[in-house]
């Protein structure tokens, strides 16, 4: 199935198909001269995407929704200060088994999103001015309360019966949140729709790509239920935006209130020769008063160290900003009482100087035990973004946080000869210690890459960490050890500890990560 740029510029990858008129005579067939048309290569398409940030954003969403047998899950990493697209996943689970693939582009997919939306009503609130930073609100101690026309239920108590509007933002309060909404735009609904246009939540999302779906609202007149739309709209509910959407909004506060568009494509190239050339796009010079953007920022952190996510970002080696999400699921023949949720995370990082910023998105399966934000959507962000920091922000003034070098990233294990043919290849020095022996291990010591010699003795288990799976059952069958194996990628633990002794047609169980 294709989804995504396949489907999207499959007209310009494909190219033209020759064709020739000819003219059948006894001896065969001759061509017609100047009724020919020539085949044409399809175009080149050079995308945004970096594919080891693509790399590390599927197998963090893998993870995760594997774990909880998910019904899907996406992902988007976004440039903060280009809307480039850096890595994108979609991941569907097939309905014949627990596999998962690209059935869908599930980030173009738009839904009831939850307390990720309740940004929105902070934002415009603040920028009417008719909420100011700092304000306080009622919450209670129940959980539950009457806003205006409807009752609001929090999904736990709030850590005090008054909030800021801060810490409605940061302990995801349902009733603060409906009660902004309530005292910023009560008296006229309608107006709320003008920050919705502002923050491109009524259209669609201008990502290049064919078939995006278009955004909903539910009415704000008066005479059409408004002002309970309005309340319900406050804390994520009666609009249906897509994750690329929220992702766009969260990439502007980020970005000192710049919206850019998100884009996929860098250019379309024919036979080398550029055609096309995209460049970042400008949607909103600023999307609110610098106050307004400030107190969001601060909110955004706030999340994190008091907030619905400060146990996932617990001893993190920088700061992030975002929101967490949880709604429950409405939609394509599921209702409410399906018990179906939809979690979700959005936000940037590196707080302080923001580089990328992005959305994760995961709906469950009925009944899942699991179905927060912070506990589904939270821990594939938090892996995503400690990755990609560790890999790709520059850090021009000293880091919060500096651990020791981690010389198991770059541990490797085994043949000699294959290790330094390729060592040779990519031409990289190295310390060389092994001398003859047929198997070795690779690793760091003070920036530096050392072979060093893996002893491999007759009667005793050798040692395979580190080492790839053909490797390791190479040299564990043809030490007459029957191996068993978990799990995928390289050798990360044994059943056996190396050096003990075994029986012939022992099984050894390899766990790989």
């Amino acid at each position: 199935m294709n989804v995504g740029l396949e489907m999207s510029y499959d007209s310009l990858l494909e190219g033209q198909n020759g064709q020739r008129l000819v003219r059948y005579i006894s001896g065969g067939a001759v061509p017609v001269q100047g009724f020919q048309v020539e085949p044409e290569d399809g175009r080149d398409i050079y995308t945004t995407l970096d594919v080891n940030m693509q790399d590390i954003t599927e197998t963090a969403l893998l993870r995760m929704v594997q774990s909880v047998h998910a019904e899907y899950g996406t992902a988007i990493v976004m440039e903060t200060k280009t809307g480039k697209i850096k890595a994108i996943a979609n991941l569907g689970r097939n309905p014949n088994d627990t596999t998962y693939w690209e059935n869908d582009n599930y980030a173009l997919r738009v839904t009831e999103p939850g307390s990720t939306i309740k940004i929105v009503s902070f934002l415009a609130a603040l920028d009417k001015g008719t909420v100011k930073p700092g304000d306080l609100f009622e919450v209670g101690s129940t959980a539950r309360m009457q806003v205006g026309p409807r009752p609001i239920t929090d999904a736990h108590r709030m850590p005090k019966p008054v909030l800021t509007i801060e810490e409605c933002i940061a302990h995801s309060s349902n009733i603060g949140m409906g009660k902004v909404a309530l005292k910023a735009f009560g008296k006229e609904p309608t107006e709320f729709k003008e920050y919705l246009e502002k923050y491109h939540l009524t259209k669609k999302s201008p990502i290049d790509l064919s078939s995006v779906p278009r955004p909903y609202a539910a009415p704000l007149e008066t005479s059409h239920g408004g002002l309970m739309n309005l309340v319900t709209m406050a804390f994520g509910y009666a609009i249906n935006v897509s994750p690329m959407q929220l992702l766009t909004l969260y990439n502007a506060i980020g970005n000192n209130g710049t919206m850019v568009s998100p884009y996929l494509v860098n250019s379309v190239r024919n036979n080398g020769v550029v055609v096309k050339e995209n460049e970042p796009v400008v949607l909103e010079q600023q999307i609110c008063k610098p106050a307004t953007l400030e107190a969001a920022q601060n909110a955004l952190k706030l999340v994190i160290t008091e907030g619905s996510g400060k146990g996932v970002f617990k001893d993190m080696p920088f700061l992030v900003a975002g929101k967490t999400g949880t709604a429950q699921v409405a939609d394509r023949g599921i209702g409410y009482s399906s018990r179906i949720y939809q979690a979700s995370f959005a936000g940037y990082f590196p707080a302080n100087n923001p580089q990328y910023s992005c959305i994760v998105v995961v709906r469950t399966r009925a009944g899942s035990g699991l179905y927060y934000g912070g506990q589904l959507a939270a821990p594939v962000f938090r892996e995503i973004a400690t990755k990609i920091y560790s890999m790709y922000v520059e850090r021009k003034t000293p880091k919060q946080y500096e651990g020791a070098v981690d010389s198991t990233s770059y541990f490797y294990a085994g043949s000699s000869n294959a290790i330094k043919n390729v060592l040779g290849y990519l031409e990289m020095p190295y310390v060389d210690s092994i001398r003859q022996n047929s198997w070795a291990s690779m690793y760091a010591t003070n920036y530096k890459r050392i072979l060093k010699t893996n002893i491999v003795r007759d009667n005793l288990v050798p040692n395979v960490k580190g080492m790839g799976l053909r490797d390791a059952i190479k040299l564990l069958e043809e030490m007459g050890l029957r191996v068993k194996v978990k799990g995928s990628g390289k050798v990360a633990g044994q059943s056996i500890t190396p050096g003990e002794s075994f029986k012939k047609g022992q099984p050894i169980v390899l766990n790989l990560t």
